[in-house]
């Protein structure tokens, strides 16, 4: 499928996600919400897909919302305004529910919206060159459709804070504040995401899509709940195929047949 304004690199195990609006910081509008829900939907069909890298080309992560789209924006009615509010939440929320794991590679500035996107990551790794802000209060608005991911991983304290002073945020911080989880020099940033998806590639496939279950279904759950949701989620995977796999390459002293397809050097670094 051809795309207007991100580039989608299907290379198995890997399918590497870029926004492609450089030329406004990777800033997105109508068009990117359509095309990058699209790709997640291209993602799922091709069943040699192991991880799912998310980037931007050029120097920056994403820029938030494009302006351009914003003055069009302004005269939109309550009823349009909440037809595209809902295709930024429905985005953000199949991105969230993958059950592929995603990484984040935030290669610069990320701000406002853009934070939703990583914070829908699995992992997010930012170079030193990165900078965050969750700015939307400076134009009299708010990080809403983003705010369950951002309070997710920062927690409600923080989130006082940044939601309400829309300051800077340098990379070293972000990954303090549990914004993001590894912040690594600009040189280094590929060799990081390598490694962490060889991590993920020696991981069980099915293990990890139940573990993304878990993180989303147990802590709205009573114990009561979790424990038989827990006790059976973990019976159905002892009897299944990858799981006798997993626990016999264990006992057998060598690695599982997931880790043993994907022996070919994995290389993230984009051209």
């Amino acid at each position: 499928m051809s795309y207007e304004t991100i580039i989608l690199k299907i290379e198995p195990p890997l399918a590497i996600l870029s926004f492609n609006r450089p030329e406004v910081h990777n800033a997105f509008n109508a068009v990117m919400i359509r095309e990058m829900r699209q790709a997640l939907g291209e993602i799922l069909q091709h069943g040699d897909i192991r991880v799912v890298i998310l980037t931007g080309e050029g120097k920056s992560f994403c820029a938030g919302a494009d302006l351009n789209w914003m003055r069009e924006v302004i005269s939109y009615s309550f009823e349009e305004n909440l037809r595209e509010s809902k295709e930024l939440a429905e985005l953000i929320y199949s991105l969230d529910r993958l059950p592929l794991p995603t990484v984040a590679r935030i290669n610069g500035p990320t701000i406002g919206g853009g934070n939703g996107f990583h914070t829908a990551c699995d992992v997010a790794i930012a170079s030193e060159a990165a900078i965050f802000s969750l700015s939307e209060v400076k134009i009299g608005l708010v990080p809403a459709v983003i705010s369950p991911y951002v309070i997710r991983r920062i927690g409600e304290s923080r989130a006082r804070q940044y939601f309400l002073t829309g300051e800077r945020i340098a990379a070293k911080r972000a990954a303090e504040i549990g914004l993001v989880h590894k912040v690594v020099p600009e040189v280094l940033l590929d060799e990081e995401v390598k490694t962490t998806v060889e991590l993920l590639l020696s991981s069980g496939p099915e293990a990890m899509a139940r573990c993304k279950e878990l993180i989303h279904q147990v802590p709205a759950m009573s114990l009561e709940q979790a424990k038989e949701y827990t006790a059976r989620m973990i019976a159905e995977l002892r009897i299944s195929s990858e799981g006798q796999e997993g626990m016999a390459a264990f006992l057998e002293k060598r690695k599982p047949r997931w880790a043993r397809e994907v022996s070919d050097p994995v290389t993230t670094k984009k051209e």
